[in-house]
């Protein structure tokens, strides 16, 4: 018996995460979920372009109602979440945003979209988007243990990043043989798989315990406190807000920029923008390995100044072959930025954080992280509108330097995993 235990120990340590079938559901839901979501965001920029001849303006107003839920709600997804079993939230955010993202792309067949309709829609997939990231973040750790978290995680980021790789080339080519509507729809059909996926994971879920003296405002009070009371999750949730905001001003013209201006048509830039995905990939591969070698701190500091760097190549680029290939340097280097950090900040936060506060904590971030596309978007576009787009990619470029700067000089360039999960 004790020789049977052994070896199904040793099987398991040998085969990681991929011994934890819930893990696996999970991560073939998100993997279909995220090619969509990644197809959605460049297809919902075209369908603003090419079918309802939106301008910079317009573009940042949907974008803003699309991340505006993060300001309204964002906290009390957090702590709505933290009271309730994790996957049936899950389930209800995937199918809310396919009936909606199913809705935008049939009005925009039959030629009854609107900009304001389209605004309304994508409130609700951002809504659903707030729930679905609070209990996602939050549920991982009841999959796997603990030790295995930051490998968990690094297997989603890369599947995340290959999705974005591929999203936006799909987009771009259903785009350009087929339109913008069916481009669409395809977040649809990925949101509503993503839900079947889920709801065939078998793992027991206890429902949190009620607390006796339970008080919404107390709960979001305690979620906040813990964030910005830490010594290192404080600044770091101060820096990533700040990356959010200048990183929504660059990205809210980007397409435009290079469409209207750059003159890149839709599967060009589908090509530019899976860049960032494929050097994601590799990322997120080295990530762990990375942070073993020269500690989770300085790794994600370093891959935060990847970030200014990348767009400097988009304000250089002109017209022409030359400017694509600046392009597609500058997504390179974004995206190995991002897979890098994006797996040891989310191991990070969630190690360092107890169980009952996991969704509060990712909630509060993230509703300020997202709040703050929420008000960069409509801002880019109608300063570009004004004064163009160069300057407001350069204006975003200095914000990505500051946001880099506070993480550099912060506790958060000496952390390091929890001794019991390292």
């Amino acid at each position: 018996m004790l020789g049977a235990r052994v070896w199904l120990t040793a099987r398991v340590s040998n085969r990681g995460v991929l011994a934890y079938p819930a893990f696996v559901r999970l991560w073939l839901a998100g993997t279909v979920s995220w090619l969509g979501t990644f197809s959605f965001g460049l297809a919902l920029q075209l369908l603003l372009i090419e079918t309802l001849s939106a301008d910079q303006a317009a573009i940042g107003f949907v974008r803003s109602a699309q991340w505006v839920p993060a300001l309204a709600i964002g906290l009390l997804a957090g702590v709505l979440t933290d009271r309730v079993r994790r996957r049936p939230v899950l389930i209800a955010a995937d199918t809310v945003t396919a009936l909606a993202t199913g809705g935008i792309g049939a009005l925009a067949l039959t030629g009854l979209l609107t900009v304001p309709v389209l605004a309304a829609l994508v409130a609700l997939v951002g809504a659903a988007s707030m729930f679905y990231h609070a209990a996602h973040q939050s549920y991982l750790p009841r999959l796997v243990p603990m030790e295995l978290l930051p490998v968990a995680n690094a297997r989603i980021e890369q599947t995340m990043t290959a999705a974005e790789a591929v999203g936006p080339l799909v987009a771009g080519a259903l785009v350009r043989f087929l339109s913008a509507p069916v481009a669409i729809l395809l977040n649809a059909v990925s949101k509503a798989a993503s839900a079947l996926l889920l709801a065939s994971i078998r793992v027991e879920e206890p429902a949190p315990q009620r607390q006796p003296n339970r008080h919404l405002w107390r709960e979001l009070k305690e979620g906040g406190s813990w964030v910005y009371r830490h010594r290192t999750l404080a600044p770091y949730a101060v820096s990533l807000h700040l990356w959010f905001f200048f990183n929504s001003a660059i990205m809210t013209v980007f397409v435009f920029h290079v469409t209207e201006v750059l003159g890149l048509d839709a599967l060009t830039v589908g090509l530019v923008l899976s860049c960032a995905g494929v050097s994601g990939v590799i990322g997120a591969g080295l990530a762990p390995q990375a942070a073993k070698r020269f500690g989770l701190g300085p790794v994600c500091v370093a891959a935060d100044w990847l970030h200014p760097l990348a767009f400097l190549f988009l304000l250089l680029a002109s017209p022409g072959p030359t400017g694509a290939a600046l392009l597609v340097i500058g997504q390179l280097i974004y995206g190995l930025g991002a897979g890098l950090k994006g797996p040891l900040e989310l191991s990070y936060r969630n190690a360092v954080t107890p169980d009952r506060l996991r969704a509060r904590m990712n909630g509060t971030i993230r509703s300020l992280n997202w709040g703050s596309i929420a008000v960069a978007a409509p801002l880019a576009g109608l300063a570009a509108t004004v004064y163009g787009n160069r300057p407001v990619i350069a204006v975003g470029i200095v914000g990505l330097v500051a946001s880099a700067l506070i993480l550099t000089l912060s506790p958060f360039r000496s952390a390091v995993m929890p001794a019991a999960y390292a």
